[in-house]
């Protein structure tokens, strides 16, 4: 069967004026990632990432830090299938209606790095407003419509993979989630109670055989783990 490890980018810049920039811990991750996987002697047949520079970013790192210890690496190519949904897309379309039952929202959100906790709470309810596809707005990218994306460029890798290639995907903890409700059946809302507990730059593995595609691990992070360092563990 063949691989495909699904990683999440290093952490962002959560709270500054651009959120795609990984952060200097963002990039003291990626290259724990690519040490570890090195160590591991994994070699990939393809390494692909959205646009987005935090995934771009985080390939770029960890695969310079696998050459560094001698392994070759394939040149990194670019998907938008993968791209995160938008969230300040999703925040600033449904936020006013929100803001009737949550009136505090607005001024949480502007200052969303000195009220984490508070902003994931609002997060996790405009999401789940989101997913539910009942708060459909112009423009906004419906989350039906984000899973079929995600799912085409799983398709096009299937279809142009070998059976026993291994294959990276730098990509977000949403496109992670959209994978996991469709392969595992769960509810948009469940699958997301698994995203919030995605780790920056942890690996989702999916095994495939053709078109026959399983959910062979889950957000490991045993490369940050080993070093002991529990700054590294970040979720945003």
């Amino acid at each position: 069967m063949g691989s495909i490890y699904l990683i999440r980018h290093g952490q962002a810049s959560f709270g500054a004026d651009d959120y795609d920039v990984l952060s200097p811990l963002g990039f003291r991750q990626s290259e724990a990632l690519g040490k570890h996987l090195a160590q591991l002697g994994l070699r990939f047949d393809r390494c692909l990432s959205g646009d987005l520079q935090r995934q771009q970013h985080t390939a770029r790192t960890t695969l310079e830090h696998i050459r560094q210890h001698g392994l070759p690496t394939p040149q990194l190519e670019i998907d938008k299938a993968f791209n995160e949904f938008d969230a300040d897309a999703v925040i600033r379309a449904l936020l006013p209606d929100l803001l009737q039952s949550e009136p505090q929202a607005l001024e949480v959100m502007r200052n969303a790095r000195d009220n984490r906790a508070e902003f994931q709470r609002l997060f996790a309810l405009l999401i789940g407003r989101w997913v539910s596809n009942e708060y459909d707005q112009p423009g906004l990218e419906r989350w039906s419509d984000f899973v079929e994306r995600v799912e085409s460029g799983l398709q096009r890798l299937l279809d142009q993979a070998d059976k026993r290639h291994s294959i990276a995907v730098f990509t977000s903890g949403g496109t992670i989630t959209a994978l996991l409700q469709r392969l595992t059946g769960v509810s948009a809302d469940k699958a997301f109670e698994l995203n919030w507990q995605i780790i920056n730059t942890s690996l989702s593995r999916l095994k495939f055989r053709g078109s026959e595609v399983v959910l062979a691990s889950f957000n490991s992070q045993v490369h940050l783990e080993l070093l002991k360092a529990p700054e590294l563990i970040t979720y945003r």
